[in-house]
């Protein structure tokens, strides 16, 4: 509690530059949250999917049964479903529209990274403008008054050092979020462009043995 209350105090100093920064603070949550939510949310595979999409010749009953079982709005039965609607028709058809689908889905995985992003660069120097404040706020008491009232100057100093500081740990924020959720996102489109090579696989081994069974 006296940590929070010195902490409290602080940003008091740190003058009016304090609350875009506490601004930019508290969009770097909102988007860390939101991220979190739609990952644990929306990108959850089963492995038992994984284990019948890698099955040779496996029946599409089965994967049915399981995707079934996947919540609603996950994006990895989003894009099996499509695949599976699609099945009765050429590959190169169901290759399009599953990859019209994980373009969509890319582009959610993508909302809000943009703004992370943008906090790395704006938050430092956001911070920066506050030091250059707090600095011209010392040396004006400085040319006002000598050295005769040094708490106005230790207040300037002190105004520009919590700018920095604060600019720079919010930047640090959002820049490991944003690292991470890229390191997600791509893991996930990955896992997803394997499971699409997999059962469009499946389609053209029926097409083929369809094809042997015609000539037979």
């Amino acid at each position: 509690m006296q940590y929070f209350t010195t902490s409290l105090r602080a940003l008091q100093f740190g003058g009016w530059m304090v609350y875009p920064l506490l601004a930019l603070g508290v969009i770097s949550v909102a988007v860390l949250l939101d991220k979190i939510f739609v990952y644990v949310r929306y990108c959850g595979l089963p492995q038992r999917i994984v284990q019948i999409a890698q099955t040779y010749n496996f029946a599409w009953a089965q994967l049915e049964q399981y995707i079934a079982t996947v919540p609603q709005g996950s994006y990895y039965r989003r894009f099996i479903e499509v695949i599976i609607d699609n099945r009765t028709n050429p590959p190169w058809w169901v290759e399009s529209r599953a990859a019209d689908e994980a373009q969509l889905i890319e582009m959610s995985l993508n909302r809000g990274l943009w703004i992370l992003e943008t906090i790395v660069t704006a938050a430092p120097l956001v911070g920066l403008v506050g030091t250059i404040i707090g600095m011209m706020e010392s040396f004006r008491f400085i040319g006002t008054s000598g050295l005769v009232n040094p708490t106005g100057i230790t207040g300037g100093v002190a105004q520009a050092l919590i700018a920095t500081t604060l600019g720079i740990v919010i930047a640090l924020i959002a820049l490991f979020s944003f690292n991470f959720f890229c390191h997600l996102h791509a893991n996930t489109m990955d896992k997803m462009e394997r499971l699409g090579t997999r059962l469009i696989d499946r389609i053209r081994m029926t097409l083929e043995e369809d094809a042997k069974g015609d000539s037979a």
